[in-house]
C-alpha cells in the first residue's frame, strides 16, 4: 500500500472552487473521450446517507492506452474497464476506483482518493485525521500549478499556463515564482488548498511497489494538469451557478454517450470492411 497526500494551493476561494472543479471535470471528460476510450457516466444524482448530503456519481473509464505500459501488458483481456464511484459532500469528497468486469483484478487493485478543500495555504498537518500507522506511510507532495517543469513538454499549452495566463474577469494571474508567498502575505486575496489523500494498493507479487509508484505518478500528473486548467479556465466558469453546472453535466453526459456510440459504429464498420 502506498499513501501520498497531494497539497494543491490555488488563488481561488473554497466557494469558487466548488463550481470550477465541476466545470473542469466536465470539460476534461470530453478531452479524454474518443477512439473508443474515455469516460462513460452511468449515474449522477443527489444522495443522503448517515446525515451526509451530496452528489453521487458512478462512471466507467475505458482505459486501454491510458494506463502504464506494465499494467496494460499484464492485465487480463477485458480488465481495463475501471469503475469509479464518487461521493461529493463538498468541501469533502471521496472517490473509489476498482476494476469493473474482472473479479480477479478487482481483488488485486484498489484506489481511493479523499479530498478536503480548506481556506488555507496547505499548512494543516493532518487534515484527514490519519492514525499513527497511516501517518508513518504517508508522503506529502506539494504541487505548484505555476511550475512549468512539472508538465511534460509534449503536453505544454501556453493557454493553460498559470505563469502566463491573466484572468480578464477577476484580474488574477499571471502567477510569478513567489506567488504563494504573495498570496499568504495578503489574506484578503481568495485562496484555498485541496488536500488529496491517495491510497493505492496493487496486490501482485513482485510488481506491487512498481505499479503503486506508477499509479501515484499518474495521479500527480493528472492533479497538476487538471488544476492548471481549472485556474486558466476561470473566466469560463466564474459566476456560474450550481444549476448551470448540473445542466452542463447533463449536456456533457449526452455528448460523451454520442461520442462513444459513434466510435463503436466506426469500429463495427471497420470490421465489416475486413470481412
Amino acid at each position: 500500500m502506498l499513501i501520498r497526500e497531494f497539497r494543491i494551493v490555488l488563488p481561488i476561494s473554497v466557494e469558487e472552487y466548488q463550481v470550477g472543479q465541476l466545470y473542469a471535470v466536465a470539460e476534461a471528460s470530453k478531452g479524454e473521450t474518443g477512439g473508443g476510450e474515455g469516460v462513460e457516466v452511468l449515474c449522477n444524482e443527489p444522495y443522503e446517507k448517515d446525515g451526509e448530503k451530496g452528489q453521487y456519481t458512478r462512471k466507467i473509464y475505458h482505459l486501454k492506452s491510458k494506463v502504464p505500459d506494465i499494467l496494460a501488458r499484464i492485465a487480463p483481456k477485458g480488465s481495463l474497464l475501471v469503475k469509479e464511484e464518487a461521493w461529493n459532500a463538498y468541501p469533502y469528497c471521496k472517490t473509489g476506483s476498482f476494476h469493473h468486469n474482472n473479479e480477479y483484478m478487482a481483488e488485486k487493485f484498489t484506489l481511493t482518493i479523499e479530498t478536503w478543500h480548506k481556506p488555507d495555504m496547505g499548512d494543516q498537518d493532518n487534515v484527514h485525521g490519519l492514525d499513527k500507522s497511516q501517518l508513518e506511510k504517508r508522503t506529502i507532495v506539494d504541487i505548484d500549478i505555476a511550475d512549468r517543469s512539472c508538465i511534460n513538454a509534449k503536453e505544454y499549452n501556453a493557454e493553460e499556463d498559470p505563469a502566463v495566463f491573466k484572468s480578464q474577469k477577476t484580474g488574477r494571474g499571471p502567477l510569478g515564482p513567489n506567488w504563494k508567498k504573495e498570496l499568504a502575505d495578503n489574506p484578503d486575496c481568495p485562496h484555498m488548498c485541496a488536500y488529496k489523500l491517495v491510497t493505492v494498493e496493487f496486490k501482485w507479487l513482485l510488481l506491487q511497489g512498481r505499479v503503486e509508484s506508477m499509479i501515484q505518478k499518474v495521479e500527480n500528473r493528472v492533479f497538476t494538469k487538471f488544476h492548471r486548467q481549472l485556474f486558466c479556465w476561470i473566466d469560463k466558469w466564474i459566476g456560474l451557478t450550481m444549476d448551470d453546472i448540473r445542466r452542463m453535466e447533463a449536456e456533457t453526459k449526452e455528448e460523451l454517450d454520442k461520442m462513444r456510440a459513434n466510435d463503436e459504429r466506426k469500429g463495427l464498420d471497420a470490421n465489416d470492411d475486413c470481412n
